[in-house]
């Protein structure tokens, strides 16, 4: 059974090999560790292995793990849905939130930013797959979306997240990589001030190598790290 820094060794070596084979570096790259659902001891088993940027998906269990681990250099994504009412639990330390595919969180946010004198660094979800259960804003809502986000000076939106179909196959869902991409490409006639797309989160651990290959800046690979996840 490999550890989890022998697994984070290999998911960064398919990394370089993906951005080589794209003619990129992989230092454009940056790996987020799913750690969802999984003990404290894990997250800090991949601190020490190099690891700094980790992925939530739920809001009250990256507060509890936010508050328990203090390292200054890890870097804490929610990626996850939202609630109204739960943003004020991660406001204070998050430094990314993926999955915000509404505008109407923007204006919860900016105000708990604002409490803790801080910006936060945003995502819009896109919904790429077309899948109903799926997350995120249609790709022509979201010109609208970055209009309304003009209004708020601690919303800073760095780019889009998507989340194609789960297949066997990823070369299936390289066109929705490449949609997500040519999305934020359309849109970066937007940028200004609090608006600086140039980030795209996507892929997983089945498939993050074809994201890379479609443009990529973030992948978020968790099984591929800490293993199956247990649930219940």
């Amino acid at each position: 059974m490999t550890t989890i820094a022998e697994n984070i060794k290999i998911i960064n070596s398919r990394i370089r090999a993906a951005a080589l084979k794209s003619g990129r570096s992989a230092d454009q790259i940056k790996l987020i560790a799913v750690s969802k659902t999984k003990p404290v001891q894990a997250i800090l088993d991949a601190l020490d292995a190099g690891q700094i940027h980790f992925g939530e998906n739920r809001m009250q269990e990256l507060h509890t793990k936010m508050s328990e681990i203090t390292q200054p250099d890890i870097q804490w994504h929610m990626i996850g849905t939202l609630q109204s009412n739960k943003i004020k639990y991660i406001a204070d330390n998050v430094h990314w939130i993926h999955s915000v595919g509404k505008a109407k969180y923007f204006n919860e946010i900016n105000k708990r930013a604002e409490q803790a004198n801080r910006a936060i660094k945003i995502l819009i979800q896109v919904n790429i797959s077309a899948e109903d259960q799926k997350s995120g804003c249609e790709p022509s809502e979201l010109e609208s979306i970055l209009e309304t986000a003009r209004q708020f000076d601690r919303v800073i939106i760095r780019g889009l997240m998507g989340m194609a179909q789960f297949t066997s196959d990823p070369e299936q869902v390289r066109g929705e990589f490449a949609l997500l991409r040519k999305t934020m490409v359309d849109h970066q006639h937007l940028n200004d001030k609090n608006i600086q797309m140039n980030e795209l989160s996507m892929g997983m651990s089945n498939d993050f190598e074809v994201a890379i290959e479609e443009g990529a800046t973030m992948v978020r690979v968790g099984s591929a790290i800490f293993g199956s996840r247990n649930y219940g």
